[in-house]
């Protein structure tokens, strides 16, 4: 059985939505769920659960806590038995294979790359977002914020790294891998874009379709975006805001009149259709890829279902041996490289 262990104090809600969602993620999913966290806090949430106890469920004390406002660098330095950390050298130690938080994000890829390692042949570690499309997949960017300068090479292990996830998590044989531009011809864009274009043409085992643009991201013409994390940072924020948006102005326009009232009830099934294409909660969390271990890092404001698919997710991760692919891949392409 696959062990993942969850930080139980991260969340801006903690720790309610991290012992709901793992106890439907044991529940439903088959796997072991380690809760690490301030050991009375967390069993005084998990007896609001009958039944508890008959789970594969277990708490492990961590007596620290890293906060949304304390500086991510200090944090990690200072804290050293908190529960992201506590959490992390489970997953070091081979006693779980993956650690989803919902804590500062900062602090977490910190945590994780420090104590977890990297894996070999991996410079920088990639953190990949899942982006709704017109299709019935999604489509995932990678780097959305874990690096902001990148070199060429950085983005060419990307590209390796969000094709081998993308064929595990979204079933998808052979993803497109795309440089997000500024235009789809090879003259445009920037230096990083230029001299990353001959490093993805030689990776052989991705199928590189070349620069895709912003309006790209959303159409499901492309499985996989390259990026750098300031480029791909803001892209997520832009996304976010402007489905909280699209959301508010709905609701708005649905509420004008009693016209619109009835139709908007005749088509509730749409609209939750709508939401649920759009909710992050169905995603679960963004992977930190390159890691040799899982990590997957859940928005602060997670609720429980959004942590129970992240439990999910780092599940699949481990089942799908995507590490491994990934270094071997890697590998392959090094060695191409070498000679």
């Amino acid at each position: 059985m696959v062990t993942i262990a969850v930080d139980a104090m991260g969340g801006d809600h903690y720790p309610r939505p991290e012992v709901e969602g793992a106890l439907q993620a044991a529940k439903c999913l088959g796997v072991r769920v380690i809760l690490v966290g301030r050991e009375e806090v967390v069993r005084n949430e998990l007896e609001r659960h009958g039944g508890w106890q008959e789970l594969p469920v277990e708490v492990r004390h961590a007596s620290e806590q890293i906060t949304m406002e304390d500086s991510a660098g200090k944090a990690v330095r200072a804290k050293k038995d908190s529960s992201i950390r506590v959490a992390s050298r489970l997953v070091r130690d081979r006693v779980a294979q993956g650690v989803v938080s919902a804590g500062n994000t900062g602090a977490v890829m910190a945590t994780a790359k420090l104590v977890q390692g990297m894996l070999p042949g991996v410079d920088r570690p990639a953190l990949a977002s899942a982006f709704p499309t017109l299709s019935s997949k999604a489509a995932v960017m990678l780097d959305v914020g874990a690096n902001v300068d990148c070199t060429p090479k950085m983005l060419a292990q990307f590209a390796v790294m969000g094709n081998a996830y993308s064929r595990v998590i979204f079933r998808t044989p052979r993803p497109r891998v795309g440089l997000l531009s500024i235009g789809e011809e090879e003259h445009k864009g920037n230096t990083l874009t230029h001299e990353a274009q001959p490093l993805l043409k030689s990776l052989k085992h991705v199928n590189y379709i070349g620069n895709v643009e912003g309006r790209d991201v959303y159409t499901g013409s492309v499985d996989v975006i390259v990026c750098d994390g300031f480029v791909g940072n803001v892209a997520l924020k832009v996304s976010e805001g402007l489905v909280d948006v699209v959301r508010q102005l709905l609701k708005e326009s649905l509420k004008a009149s009693i016209t619109r009232k009835v139709g908007a009830y005749l088509a509730q099934g749409a609209f939750n259709e709508f939401k649920k294409r759009v909710d992050y909660s169905e995603y679960g969390g963004a992977p930190l890829l390159g890691l040799n271990g899982i990590c997957v890092i859940c928005h602060g404001r997670s609720n429980a279902k959004a942590i129970r698919n992240a439990i999910r997710v780092a599940k699949e991760f481990a089942e799908g041996n995507v590490n491994e692919r990934i270094a071997t891949e890697l590998d392959g392409w090094a060695s191409a490289q070498a000679g």
